[in-house]
């Protein structure tokens, strides 16, 4: 209490002594003591008016980024977080008039209750006398008289002003009236008194304020119906309540205070008028669910909890999970099919399929080793960090930087990211979005340069770049083919842009579709599906804006069959990937309207590569900017002239910038594939090895020899045997390196390099434990090496065929993107070297 009596209770006690003696009246003086509140606050009252109406200006930007970006949280947060800055709009700034209003009530208070120190100025000596004298006459204590020990001081001494007459002061005492319109304003309300009309005036002041506010406040008034009376209601029962436990002088105030705000909202509005975004004021309904509606959404989530608690316990008691693929939602499913029927036809691996879409089509799948799984996007979080496999391919970006996180569990998960388009990475993704990934699958070779680069700039450690197709092409280049040529008549324009911010259907619809159809043309605008559910009331707008163009133009909104991607003689579009989609399988042109460019990584510019969002506009078709549209039907006219030479040309650009046209699956695939089996072979080996060591320490050195004189030896491998003479033993360390090193140099797989060399530099040291027969032991780990690297390549060459046959890919299927081979040939020959001289030794 002594701190906010020193921090608001003495600055505003100035102020209510200045009104009380220049009124004479202690009711009038809190009401004069408002008044001067409300014109001191008034500047903070404007700035949160510019504020609000700062609000009402973002409000259209701010749906529009909270549908664009819908489930996106951290993309949410951002968008808002530039749009603030840039209006220079504050949440802080509009509650800055009811931040002040509590330390002005908590002055108010401390002025009530201590009339004597703020009003009279009495000292504190003097009063503590007051309180003293008074404390014994109610035969209480100073201590139990509390906060209201001055209040009745006053009332003691002006009832009985003979026990005070030795006090200086008692004449101002006796002075003071407390009184306004017949109730005592240090008195605190009672049901069976007239100070009753105190939280009951306080509570129709907040109504009619809030009447009023709900009228002629920006914010208010774009709030529903409900939010705006449920406010008025909470303010109405907070005022009445307050009112009822506080002295009616606090009372007085807040039903002033109430009364007075509505004149300075009117005052307001008048200098910072919100009538000019009145447009933005509307409220946006949400659409309000049937009762069915309601029982069928209460019973998704009910459904969605069971599956996937039992789906998260059922993959958590699963042990040895090899490979995982993680999908956001059921579309994703297109991007990893090819890869899954790849993994499924080469090996025995079991797929663990994880998807945030409870209605994900891989649920339909009847296949034993695809294992499906439901976490939803929240649970998700725990699920990832939690997550036990050697291998999780995924499509989503952006790993460690928000709220998915690679595994705490295990450290040696190899996560593999896959694009689901055929864009540039450095432009549509987030800077730094692939830097938590081990490995990348490239579609073509502007992804290995864009990935190498941005390891140069930003001195990130390398990657492993896997070269692979992209099998949805595949699957378009067969349905294409499967329609064969389509002469339309009239022909047939699709219009079908991105759902990013300013696309054709946005920024230029009528500049695009109204001289088209007066052309002639059959037009089809296929809006994306996200700008579709995102944004009905802008679809519904358009639909009716062309609703008299008749056949001549289609809207279409069913996404079920892309035949008319297919069909369709020319494609116009924005900064959409359906364009190298349209152009690569149909081997048709398409049109680019140069709208505000979809960006992800401002920085993009940093990588010394051109991407190819930009580089092919002008290669399988022509582009044009919004300022020349008046030049569109000659422009579409002279695309559909120039078919032939399209054709040939855009196969040539495919060949250039996809690998594997026709297998797109095959160098993705058979990575997983063989990766996974030399892991498995690896810690197989290492297994054995950790059971042979224990073998032959329990073996004596004469039994050794046996076992392996015994053994039957490879094609090109000596049986082992304790050589004669120094010279036979070299020739045998000879005849085994030669052997080995051949091997080695054929050898690709690094994991396997790295398991020989480390096995050598152990074998090699010079406390190493000698089990073998005096000079054997070496010959006995280069046999045992050897025998390695052809299990190895066995495992190899049983994944490089398809059907039987050897594949006539003119790329190999699982080239990495790495440095040359030579350093690490050389690396072989020093750790062998060191081995000889070692054993020579």
């Amino acid at each position: 209490m002594d701190i906010i009596n020193t921090l608001f209770g003495i600055p505003l006690g100035y102020v209510m002594r200045f009104c009380w003696q220049l009124v004479g009246n202690y009711g009038v003086s809190i009401i004069l003591f408002t008044l001067f509140t409300k014109i001191i606050m008034f500047p903070l009252s404007l700035i949160s008016q510019k504020n609000s109406i700062a609000m009402i200006k973002l409000r259209p930007l701010l749906e529009d980024v909270r549908r664009r970006y819908d489930g996106n949280s951290a993309e949410i947060a951002e968008m808002q977080k530039a749009l603030y800055k840039k209006e220079r709009y504050s949440p802080l700034k509009g509650m800055l008039p009811l931040l002040i209003q509590i330390p002005i009530i908590l002055g108010l208070i401390n002025v009530i209750y201590h009339p004597m120190q703020h009003l009279l100025h009495l000292d504190t000596e003097t009063i503590a006398l007051f309180v003293e004298k008074t404390a014994r006459f109610l035969s209480t204590t100073p201590e139990a008289m509390g906060t209201g020990a001055e209040l009745s001081v006053l009332e003691t001494a002006q009832a009985n002003p003979a026990l005070f007459t030795e006090l200086s002061g008692l004449d101002k005492i006796l002075q003071m009236d407390l009184h306004f319109l017949g109730t005592n304003m240090a008195e605190v309300p009672r049901l069976a008194s007239v100070t009753v009309l105190y939280p009951i005036l306080s509570g129709a002041s907040a109504l009619l304020l809030g009447i009023y506010q709900n009228r002629a406040n920006v914010l208010q008034r774009v709030q529903s119906a409900a939010s705006r009376w449920g406010m008025t209601i909470f303010l109405v029962a907070f005022s009445a309540f307050f009112a009822a436990i506080l002295p009616c002088g606090v009372g007085l105030y807040w039903i002033s205070g109430n009364l007075m705000s509505i004149p300075v909202q009117a005052l307001c509005n008048i200098i910072y008028d919100p009538g000019t975004y009145a447009d933005n004021l509307k409220h946006v309904e949400k659409p309000h669910l049937t009762r069915e509606e309601k029982r069928a959404q209460r019973a998704l989530n009910a459904k969605k909890r069971r599956a996937q608690r039992a789906d998260k316990k059922r993959f958590m008691k699963t042990k040895d999970k090899r490979l995982v693929f993680y999908a956001e939602s059921s579309g994703y499913y297109k991007y990893f099919e090819g890869f899954i029927d790849y993994v499924l036809n080469h090996s025995d691996l079991v797929i663990h399929y994880v998807t945030s879409d409870i209605n994900d089509r891989i649920f339909k799948k009847d296949n034993p080793r695809i294992q499906t799984y439901y976490i939803g996007p929240i649970a998700l979080i725990q699920f990832m960090m939690l997550m036990d496999a050697d291998m999780v391919v995924m499509t989503m970006p952006d790993l460690e930087k928000y709220q998915i996180k690679r595994s705490l569990v295990r450290k040696d998960i190899e996560y593999i990211y896959l694009d689901h388009g055929m864009t540039s990475l450095h432009l549509m993704l987030r800077e730094g979005a692939l830097d938590h990934f081990n490995t990348i699958f490239c579609y073509g070779p502007n992804h290995i340069r864009e990935v190498r680069e941005t390891e140069r700039i930003y001195n990130l450690p390398p990657k492993k770049l896997v070269k692979t197709g992209y099998p949805l092409l595949d699957s378009m280049l067969k349905a294409a083919d499967a329609l064969g040529d389509i002469e339309n008549d009239p022909k047939k324009i699709l219009i079908a842009p991105s759902w990013q911010k300013y696309n054709i259907l946005e920024l230029c619809p009528d500049e695009v579709i109204r001289p088209l159809l007066d052309a002639g043309y059959h037009v089809i605008a296929r809006p994306h599906p996200e700008f579709v559910k995102r944004f009905p009331d802008k679809v519904n707008a358009l639909i009716r804006q062309y609703s008299d163009s008749g056949d001549a133009f289609e809207f279409q909104t069913s996404f079920a069959s892309s035949e008319t991607v297919y069909t369709a003689d020319l494609v116009i579009t924005d900064w959409s990937t359906i364009a190298n989609e349209f152009s690569y399988a149909t081997k048709k042109p398409s049109l680019f309207i140069n709208t505000p460019m979809k960006i992800m990584n401002p920085n993009y510019q940093k990588i010394p590569c051109v991407p190819l969002d930009i580089s092919l506009r002008d290669e399988i078709g022509i582009s044009l900017d919004t300022d020349h549209l008046v030049l569109l039907p000659a422009v579409v006219a002279d695309l559909l002239e120039r078919k032939d030479f399209y054709r040939e040309h855009i196969a040539e650009v495919v060949q250039q910038n996809i690998f594997d046209v026709g297998y797109g699956a095959q160098g993705g695939g058979s990575y997983i594939v063989n990766t996974l089996k030399t892991r498995s072979f690896m810690n197989k080996q290492q297994s054995n090895s950790q059971h042979r060591n224990r073998s032959k320490s329990a073996t004596d050195a004469s039994d050794l020899k046996t076992v392996y004189s015994n053994e039957a030896p490879q094609a090109d491998q000596p049986v082992l045997s304790t050589p004669k003479s120094q010279n036979e033993y070299l020739d045998q360390i000879e005849q085994r390196l030669n052997s080995l090193l051949k091997r080695m140099r054929d050898q690709q797989d690094d994991m396997i390099r790295q398991s020989i060399e480390q096995r050598l530099r152990e074998r090699v040291k010079p406390d190493h434990k000698q089990i073998h027969p005096r000079g054997t032991w070496l010959l006995a780990l280069l046999d045992d090496l050897v025998v390695d690297i052809d299990m190895s390549n066995s495992h190899e060459n049983a994944t490089q065929t398809t059907d039987g046959k050897e594949l006539s890919d003119p790329h190999d299927a699982t080239t990495q993107v790495t440095a040359p081979s030579t350093a690490t040939e050389s690396q072989n020959h020093t750790v062998l070297d060191n081995a000889c001289e070692h054993t020579q030794e």
